[in-house]
């Protein structure tokens, strides 16, 4: 892959801050399998009274979860070779599961409950690069996996606005 590609990912390794280690592991448990913008999105549409918004995370999740595994599959991209902070996971590295995850549900957060956006997109940004901070992937994987998620956001807001409207 691209040269910048391995020595960036080697420089965030190299430079870790042993007492952010904890809150970016939990960071990047947090968003194994979507799991915090499903807990995130359920409370929002209790609170808010607005079950669509759980429905349209949980598509989202989903297709982004599904999506991606088959990518790694087709790509079978080698994950970095470095010390990780995490099981190393077995999948294929590209793109990135947690950032397209991450991304397709904040997109969809910040669509259907605007005075949210700023906060799941920061939200989703930190935990894509706690994936780069872990160890376990490349800043092109986690760069693929939020534009393919972001884009996979939009697509399920403009279904649940046509929906809607």
């Amino acid at each position: 892959m691209l040269a910048w590609d391995h020595t960036f990912e080697r420089w965030i390794v190299d430079h870790r801050i042993h007492a952010l280690n904890p809150l970016v592991k939990g960071l990047t448990y947090a968003g194994t399998y979507g799991l915090l913008w499903i807990a995130i999105a359920a409370v929002l549409a209790a609170a808010l009274r607005r079950r669509q918004i759980f429905l349209a995370v949980l598509i989202a999740d989903a297709a982004a979860e599904f999506s991606t595994d088959a990518l790694k599959a087709l790509t079978d991209r080698a994950r970095p070779a470095l010390h990780t902070l995490v099981a190393e996971p077995s999948s294929s590295s590209f793109p990135s599961g947690h950032a397209a995850t991450s991304f397709a549900c904040a997109v969809v957060l910040a669509g259907l409950v605007p005075r949210v956006r700023g906060v799941v997109i920061v939200l989703a940004t930190l935990v894509a690069l706690s994936r780069l901070y872990v160890g376990v992937h490349f800043p092109t994987d986690v760069l693929a996996g939020a534009a393919w998620g972001g884009a996979i956001g939009l697509g399920v807001l403009t279904l649940a606005r046509r929906r809607r409207g």
